[in-house]
């Protein structure tokens, strides 16, 4: 019988995603803010927390997913979640920036402990053929929480005379909620018992996948934190309130152009899609990097917002459509966890020119490497075509 792509499981964890996203989103704006203003952190410190939390959800990434292929994916849905909770408590609480690295890299471990089994639960749910609008879908809701985030921040700040660590707090309420919503989650049963009772060594990953995993963590090298975008939105003259309705327009794209970003990955090509997605994104760090504009910089940020709309569940279908059942949480878990570990490269060099005051640089470098990217995937595409 063939699974309809809109199942329960797909649309408690698209559910649950928003309301973590909710929570997530309505802190991330004020992040630079807290570090740099309130606590008077480095930029150097801002790309080094944001590099290393993403080099621990990698390495958790790459433990959970293929262990979720034996256990089962619901242990690590639900602890994944609960941790992100106990990280954010962290952050909202911390009067010195190694305590948001700590509350950083909690919540970090939180994404890697459930990101690969959450997608594989959705994709053992979910007929191959529909895996695009299946994770565009799941993207859109998770997008949709992070509107509502920087919407509850800005009706947060006006509230109460902009403190920023007050608002920050907000964010423990939806990320309660989500923890929650993760144990009503049902099980694949039938999926984990029978990858549980084969007994032979684990299959090694296939070329096509190990290549297109290799592709895209190149490309990914050069994606500078987002974080270090919005610092970039602040030193251009963009007050507090400006950052936050700026991520929030920018959150709005995503959420519109997720879904038919999926849709249109099932009936060409992914590769095309992410492409694409790469055009748009160095276009407007290009932009971002070369304007004093506030006009121009906000027609950026809604240029961006169609980046993370076109690649991120874009590629994790890509990913899911060249795995097979007995290892499709290992593949994500390998993937993710790559993608992971060249944030941390990424948040590095690029915190590290920022710090010497070579604010453009970082932006005009990433916009560079994802022309190139975006090139590559294109060529490749053509190549197959004609193959």
């Amino acid at each position: 019988m063939m699974k309809t792509w809109l199942s329960r499981n797909l649309l408690l964890l698209t559910l649950v995603s928003l309301a973590q996203d909710a929570a997530s989103e309505l802190l991330y704006p004020l992040l630079p803010i807290l570090l740099t203003g309130v606590i008077g952190a480095a930029p150097l410190a801002l790309g080094l927390i944001e590099g290393c939390a993403e080099a621990a959800a990698g390495f958790t990434k790459l433990i959970s997913g293929k262990s979720s292929d034996r256990l089962g994916r619901k242990p690590f849905v639900i602890s994944g979640y609960t941790l992100a909770g106990i990280g954010k408590a962290f952050v909202v609480v911390a009067t010195s920036w190694p305590l948001i690295f700590l509350g950083r890299v909690t919540d970090r471990i939180g994404k890697g402990l459930r990101s690969a089994p959450r997608d594989a639960l959705i994709s053992d749910s979910v007929d191959k053929a529909h895996l695009g609008r299946a994770f565009g879908f799941h993207r859109t809701g998770d997008n949709i929480g992070a509107v509502i985030g920087p919407a509850i921040a800005l009706i947060g700040l006006a509230m109460l005379d902009g403190d920023v660590r007050a608002v920050a707090k907000w964010a423990l309420i939806p990320a309660i909620i989500s923890g929650l919503l993760t144990l009503f989650v049902k099980e694949s049963f039938v999926k984990v018992s029978r990858v549980k009772a084969e007994k032979k060594p684990h299959p090694q990953l296939p070329k096509a996948l190990k290549r297109s995993i290799a592709v895209l963590v190149l490309i990914q090298l050069t994606n500078i934190p987002d974080l270090l975008l919005l610092l970039r939105l602040h030193d251009i003259g963009f007050s507090t309130q400006g950052v936050v309705l700026s991520y929030m327009l920018f959150s709005g794209v995503t959420v519109l152009a997720a879904f038919p970003g999926g849709y249109i990955a099932d009936k060409f090509s992914p590769r095309v899609v992410y492409a694409v997605g790469l055009l748009a994104f160095a276009a407007a760090y290009a932009t971002l990097g070369l304007t004093q504009n506030h006009s121009l910089a906000l027609i950026a940020l809604v240029v961006y917002g169609l980046f993370p709309a076109l690649t991120d569940g874009v590629g994790k279908a890509w990913i899911a459509s060249l795995s097979e059942d007995n290892h499709r949480g290992r593949a994500q878990g390998v993937y993710q966890a790559s993608m992971n570990f060249a944030v941390l490269g990424a948040g590095l060099w690029g915190g590290a020119l920022w710090s010497k005051g070579e604010i453009q640089w970082p932006l005009i470098i990433a916009a560079a490497g994802a022309l190139i990217g975006s090139i590559t995937l294109a060529v490749n595409h053509q190549r197959r075509v004609q193959s």
